[in-house]
């Protein structure tokens, strides 16, 4: 699979999302930046733009990640630790029943409802594996009818349908294939940014629905390997005396 290239944006994210305080000196992520191949001064563009974008705030030296992407970070956090239930075999159901007003709104209803791990059926009818705790926001929860159910069609075939499992499992062996072949850390750096995106898709299905053998925790191990090296690399940089 195609992997990004690195860029003075995602290292920048990457590097503040992936680390335990989504707050950094400026001056360390300018170091951090450049011992991953890139310019400084590349750097400060793209730190100048994300502050102009909302996302990251700029304080005294420093910066850290506004609160939409602290929402990101915990939700990438979540991917990576999942909280499961035992599966039942029952499906949890939920219904648009308040339509959106306009296209950005239907947009922001269906990105939430994905995030949330659930497959569309049909234009306004949402389902997955009740095996996680669904939680939605005030304002999208006031629209949705919640049901429990159990499927007619088989569960493991509307799994397939609504989620791809198989598929999402071969793109994590080609990240995992490619995590091992990438010969510094830049490279695994791009890598890893691409196993974070993957892992914020893994659909959390019962083991009961997952195809065999399922690469999720080894993609996710492969993962936390490479972030205990950037925080290594971190900790040359970011920590708070370079401010």
């Amino acid at each position: 699979m195609e992997i990004p290239k690195l860029t003075a944006r995602s290292v920048i994210l990457s590097a503040l999302l992936g680390l335990d305080s989504p707050d950094a000196s400026i001056n360390g992520l300018l170091a951090m930046a450049t011992d991953l191949g890139l310019r400084e001064s590349t750097v400060r563009v793209a730190l100048t733009r994300l502050v102009a974008a909302g996302d990251l705030e700029r304080t005294n030296g420093r910066c850290r990640l506004s609160p939409r992407l602290v929402e990101r970070q915990q939700r990438q956090d979540h991917a990576l630790h999942p909280a499961r239930r035992d599966w039942d075999g029952m499906w949890d159901l939920a219904v648009v029943t308040v339509g959106s007003e306009s296209s950005t709104e239907r947009a922001l209803l269906r990105d939430t409802l994905r995030k949330a791990r659930l497959g569309e059926i049909r234009e306004g009818v949402w389902a997955r594996p009740a095996n996680l705790d669904l939680e939605f926001p005030p304002d999208l929860r006031r629209r949705l009818d919640l049901f429990r159910a159990a499927p007619e069609e088989a569960s493991t075939d509307l799994a397939s349908r609504l989620f791809a499992p198989a598929t999402w499992a071969a793109s994590a062996v080609d990240l995992l294939d490619a995590l091992g072949a990438a010969p510094g850390i830049a490279d695994r750096f791009e890598v890893a940014a691409a196993i974070v995106r993957h892992i914020l898709r893994d659909p959390l299905l019962p083991g009961e629905l997952l195809p065999e053998p399922w690469p999720g925790d080894r993609l996710r191990d492969g993962y936390e390997d490479f972030r205990n090296e950037l925080t290594g690399l971190a900790a040359q940089h970011l920590t708070p005396h370079r401010a």
